[in-house]
């Protein structure tokens, strides 16, 4: 990005307005808060540096502060830190990097809202803010250099995240930066190029509406709440989720969650099961509708079974606009499920699944340092139903085959007073009869499932089609299977112990995603490999943070059960969880869901359970 992009966009010519609004830099974290009419200011000035940092002033002192350290030692970018004015913005150095190979350091932009010049009508719901920072984070992220700086824009879904967010009109936007240096030795003239030119070019055409391209802005937010009002939309709807005619649901790869070049065969809904839905802004839509119950996808390999599932589970997320699954949505509360070999299960009640153990074991009672696939998914299930789980979601290719069935044949073989477990398939309906928790599995080779289908829906060269009546008639033909459970009894539930989860590693909080598959709390690392609704990075400093937030706030009291933890938890973060989150952090982090934060508890090896009620 040359110099003369970044002359142009800086509006010159325009006074920067006092600004009401404080940003606390302390070892915590970031402090962001309004100002409330009458009360005091948090600093003497709005145009000086909070008390007791090192630098500050306006851009034309930071421009002169970077040529002077070029070729100094690289310490010394470290006076840098504090609050820095520029036309149209403030720019804060929050953390300096101590040398060329340390974590990046962390920076806060803040545009006031009358320089935004943000309509309130896109920001004035906490749907619409977040939408709206998803779109602007998104351009600011296309704007800046490749190289540099690290902004946390998110991939397909559009997330509550800590890196942009529009509070009132005015827009924050936290980013780290790898402050540049030949070896250990500072180059200024580059971090001068980047911190007074592209960062505010960047800033000025990504963050104020007179730059934006503001149809497309619009069509960003009225897209994301209508997904949002599609979801709300559902319980009254007796549905559990729903996917819309035309949507697009294969990926590109398994690693690369973008829409399939030329989008492959759009989704079209069986005309039994369709259901039109009045959005906000698209107006009428149809869709499939998958009701409440016990619902069988069925159909030959390679099919689209597990393309349909995968797309239910992230229908728990927005997505961007020209995603493909926009429009297909599933209950908050639903949770995928799978098999785990070597988990560790800690005092779970697995008996609807496993009793008289041929050691004697208390199954209504349950801990195992390697639990296996049957074990691990029973535990799975219980611990998704404790944490207010609503739906469920099985593929067949991911379950433990022992759990999920146990045919005649097998059944005639080894008697029920010597098979500990109770298949799935057996449980599933008092599951939804007697604890409202419905289930959408993926089946090609468990035909037994078709005597306990609410509905079955076959997909067939990628299209749905609805053939219950057939199933019927099939399952109609006795196999000689007989059923194994006539209830799911309500587990026990779970008290954890405080002084188990620990977030400290030396005597300080460590938190750290390493990617989306583990998080390190204090010295311990989580698997995450199996919890298949992580989605990003920065859910997963998420979750950590919000574990440490229940210990530190008193959620996780060693009195309180998972349960409750959870919902003091949701209580806390309220509608702005990411304040709430931000005071221990200057990372990037999004808000996670109570059921991803469960799962990380259940799968800490620190974790003790005092007792269960």
């Amino acid at each position: 990005m040359g110099d003369a992009r970044g002359s142009a966009a800086r509006p010159a010519e325009r006074p920067f307005p006092r600004i009401e609004y404080y940003w606390g830099v302390t070892n915590r974290g970031w402090g962001a808060r309004g100002r409330r009419p009458g009360a005091p200011r948090r600093d003497s000035a709005s145009t000086g540096p909070v008390t007791g940092e090192r630098g500050g002033g306006d851009h034309t002192a930071l421009a002169d502060e970077l040529r002077r350290l070029d070729g100094g030692r690289y310490g010394q970018y470290r006076g840098l830190t504090g609050r820095w004015r520029f036309p149209g913005h403030v720019l804060e150095v929050a953390r300096v990097q101590a040398d060329p190979y340390a974590p990046p350091s962390r920076l806060a932009v803040v545009v006031p809202a009358e320089v935004a010049e943000l309509p309130e009508d896109l920001w004035r719901t906490p749907v619409r803010a977040r939408a709206l920072a998803g779109y602007l984070v998104r351009q600011v992220g296309r704007l800046l250099p490749e190289h540099g700086f690290r902004l946390d824009v998110g991939g397909q879904e559009v997330l509550d995240r800590s890196s942009c967010r529009v509070e009132d009109g005015r827009v924050v936007l936290r980013l780290g930066m790898d402050l540049p240096g030949r070896g250990r030795v500072i180059d200024g003239r580059a971090a001068e190029r980047m911190l007074c030119r592209e960062l505010p070019a960047a800033v000025a055409e990504g963050l104020r509406w007179a730059a934006l391209d503001q149809g497309e802005a619009r069509a960003f937010v009225d897209s994301v709440e209508d997904t949002d009002a599609l979801r709300r939309a559902l319980p009254e709807l007796g549905l559990v989720a729903f996917v819309a005619d035309g949507a697009v649901l294969p990926r590109r790869s398994g690693v690369d969650d973008r829409p399939l070049p030329g989008g492959g065969v759009p989704f079209a809904s069986p005309e039994s099961l369709r259901v039109e839905v009045e959005l906000p802004h698209r107006g009428r839509v149809t869709g499939m509708g998958v009701p409440e119950g016990v619902s069988l996808v069925v159909g030959g390999g390679f099919h689209g079974k597990s393309t349909l599932l995968r797309a239910l589970e992230k229908g728990v997320y927005d997505h961007v606009p020209g995603d493909g699954r926009e429009l297909v949505v599933s209950l908050p509360d639903t949770v995928k499920i799978r098999a785990e070999d070597g988990r560790r299960v800690t005092r779970v009640d697995v008996s609807p699944f496993v009793a008289h153990l041929p050691t004697g074991a208390d199954t209504t009672d349950f801990s195992t340092d390697n639990a296996s696939g049957s074990t691990s998914q029973a535990a799975s299930i219980v611990e998704a139903v404790e944490a207010g789980a609503r739906v469920l979601l099985v593929d067949e290719d991911t379950a433990a085959t022992n759990l999920m069935i146990r045919d005649a044949r097998m059944q005639a073989l080894v008697a029920k007073d010597r098979e500990p477990l109770t298949p799935f398939v057996d449980l599933v309906r008092p599951l939804h009869r007697q604890h409202g928790v419905s289930t959408v599995l993926v089946v090609g080779g468990s035909g037994d499932y078709l005597d306990v289908a609410d509905r079955v829906v076959m997909m067939d060269a990628y299209r749905p089609v609805e053939v219950t009546e057939r199933a019927r008639e099939v399952a109609a033909t006795p196999t000689g299977r007989h059923v194994e459970s006539a209830g799911f009894g309500s587990p026990r539930r779970r008290v954890p112990d405080p002084d188990s989860v620990e977030a400290e590693s030396g005597g300080r909080v460590r938190v750290r995603a390493r990617g989306r598959d583990a998080l390190t709390l204090g010295e311990t690392d989580v698997d995450l490999r199996a919890v298949e609704q992580v989605v990003d990075p920065s859910q997963v400093t998420g979750i950590g943070l919000a574990i440490l937030r229940c210990v530190r706030a008193g959620h996780l009291d060693g009195t309180a059960t998972l349960a409750e933890v959870l919902d003091r938890l949701d209580a806390d973060l309220g509608a702005d969880g990411v304040s709430v989150l931000a005071e221990r952090t200057l990372d990037d982090f999004v808000v996670p869901r109570r059921h991803e934060v469960a799962a990380a508890l259940n799968r800490l090896r620190t974790l003790r359970v005092r007792k269960l009620v």
